[in-house]
């Protein structure tokens, strides 16, 4: 199959734009893409578990514990033990990671907003249904 004819390509091309953009908007917040989906999803989930967390963001867990150590060293989270399970710990966000969240997410949402901007409400319907037609078929397996 000739390159131009894989969709792939197309859709990793677009990841990698938007995770570029971000890379270069979080630079100013000392934030990288990865600690900042962290902040954005412990901001949503107070208290969720690291394993919990990994999954939110779509990274492996040994990649989460990385990035939750180095939020906990600049104090922009805080672990503590889990009510009932003794063996777990709850991440919350700190003051200082609000917001900083907040600055971030003031950068990040400009890129999101020239996405938005290039496409009408209908457009952007359509688009969200392709791309979860593109994850169901490629879930499928092949047999």
């Amino acid at each position: 199959m000739p390159a131009q004819d894989r969709l792939g390509l197309d859709i990793k091309r677009t990841e990698q734009a938007l995770m570029s953009a971000k890379t270069a908007a979080l630079k100013d917040v000392s934030l990288t893409v990865a600690q900042y989906a962290a902040l954005l999803a412990l901001a949503d989930n107070p208290g969720i578990s690291s394993a919990a967390l990994a999954r939110a963001c779509m990274v492996s867990p040994q990649a989460m514990t990385t990035v939750l150590r180095n939020l906990d060293d600049r104090g922009l989270i805080e672990r503590t033990p889990h009510p009932w399970h003794q063996n777990a710990l709850q991440v919350r966000v700190t003051d200082t990671g609000a917001e900083l969240l907040r600055q971030a997410d003031e950068r990040a949402h400009r890129i999101e907003q020239r996405i938005l901007e290039e496409l009408t409400p209908q457009e952007q319907e359509t688009l969200r249904a392709l791309l979860a037609r593109c994850v169901t078929a490629i879930q499928v397996e092949p047999g």
